[in-house]
Formats: C-alpha cells, sequence, structure tokens
C-alpha cells in the first residue's frame, strides 16, 4: 500500500481490481478545506483515460509489474505473437490485450510487455517508431495556406496527417505517444 504523496507518473496502482497507470498527478490545497490530489489515469486493460481525485493521505493498492523485453513476430488471426528476447519463448497476446499499440506494431519491433502476476497487461511500443507510407495524396504544390497537413495511410494502417512533401514509400517517423508525424526519415 501507497499513499497519495508517494505518487509519481508512470506508476501503476490497482482500483477496484483494475489496473490504472498514472499519466498526470497534482497535489492541490485549497484555502478552506482539506487538501487533495487530483490524477489523470490510463486503464491498462482498455486504453480509457479518466479522471479522478483522492483525499490528501489516501492509500492505494500499488500494482508490482514485471516488464519484458520482447519482439514482435506476426499475427494469427485474433492474437499477437511476441518472442522473449532472453529466452526466445513465444506468447500470443489477444488483440483487445494490445489495445492502441497495434497501430504501431510491424515484424521486427522491440515492445515492453508489463506482466502483473505473469499476465500481460498491455503491449508498450518505443516512443517513436519509423513506418512506410502507403497511401496518400499527392502535394498540390502552393497549397499552404491550410497548413500544410494531408492524411496518409502508414504500412500498419494507421492515419495520421503528414506535411504536403511527403510522398508513397516515404517512412515517417511517429510519436506513439500522441500518434502524430515527427520527421521523415527516409
Amino acid at each position: 500500500m501507497i499513499t497519495t504523496a508517494d505518487f509519481r507518473n508512470g506508476m501503476t496502482i490497482e482500483l477496484d481490481g483494475t489496473l490504472y497507470n498514472i499519466l498526470y498527478f497534482q497535489h492541490v490545497k485549497p484555502g478552506k478545506g482539506q487538501a487533495f490530489v487530483r490524477t489523470r489515469l490510463k486503464n491498462l486493460k482498455t486504453g480509457a483515460v479518466i479522471e479522478k481525485t483522492f483525499r490528501a493521505g489516501e492509500k492505494v493498492e500499488l500494482a508490482l509489474l514485471d516488464k519484458r523485453k520482447m519482439q514482435y513476430l506476426y499475427r494469427d488471426g485474433r492474437n499477437f505473437i511476441f518472442m522473449d528476447t532472453e529466452t526466445y519463448e513465444q506468447m500470443a497476446i489477444d488483440e483487445d490485450e494490445v489495445g492502441q499499440a497495434a497501430s504501431y506494431l510491424k515484424e521486427g519491433i522491440l515492445v515492453e510487455i508489463p506482466l502483473y502476476e505473469g499476465k500481460p497487461v498491455g503491449v508498450e511500443p518505443p516512443v517513436f517508431v519509423d513506418l512506410e507510407v502507403v497511401e496518400t495524396a499527392p502535394g498540390v504544390k502552393g497549397d499552404t495556406a491550410s497548413g500544410g497537413g494531408k492524411p496518409a495511410t502508414l504500412e500498419t494502417g494507421l492515419v495520421i496527417t503528414v506535411p504536403l512533401f511527403i510522398e508513397e514509400g516515404n517512412v515517417v517517423r511517429v510519436d506513439t505517444r500522441t500518434g502524430e508525424y515527427v520527421e521523415r526519415v527516409g
């Protein structure tokens, strides 16, 4: 058990049998009344983000996760197959458990898989991934009044907004935290 004073960004806690990752927290001490802690929590099972307020000093259960470095191999129906880079054991994870991370998985990529009591509770892709653009409209010269963005479909099926100079076949770097274009890398 920990108290709200021990909260840190990235920490995993258990509330009502559900695991949450602390994305953001703020201690608030109003002029009148009791102090409290405002948090933004991400449900590790569904990926949903909620906001919750705790009383200052309230106790919550700390979830101890074992994070393993694994390599994504392939997709088999509803399952994604990963291989432990140390033991070479393979693990199948259901697409519901993988969640939004599926948009960033391509064969051979290294990811971290948090395990809680021996069971996977999601997939954490690297912060930046390089993906090839497979479909995008050609950029129109002089069309920069709107900020110069156009939709592009990447090799994993993810659709993002890219600058007008990006063409099919280019490789772009994507931030997996926000799902936004960062730069062209090839």
